[in-house]
């Protein structure tokens, strides 16, 4: 796990550079690319919360996620100065 700003180039690219700013992204090692609620439930998988992740990546719990996830990023700056 790294920062984005600290990725090498390739797989960085600046489209991908402009995307990682506004949310995670995970490069499987299959080459997939995952951004913001998939890619927070990826790293949830690998963390040992294998069966919440496969729950929470069906839907419609997946649309939940991924609202959450955009909720957070929006306000990161906010939650950031409340916890």
């Amino acid at each position: 796990m790294m920062a984005y700003q600290e990725a090498p180039r390739p797989p960085m690219s600046d489209e991908l550079a402009v995307q990682c700013a506004r949310a995670m992204h995970v490069i499987t090692p299959q080459g997939r690319i995952l951004s913001a609620g998939l890619a927070t439930l990826f790293v949830l998988e690998r963390i040992g919360w294998r069966r919440l992740a496969t729950v929470l990546a069906r839907r419609p719990f997946i649309w939940i996620v991924e609202t959450g996830y955009r909720l957070v990023a929006r306000n990161r700056g906010l939650l950031s100065r409340l916890f």
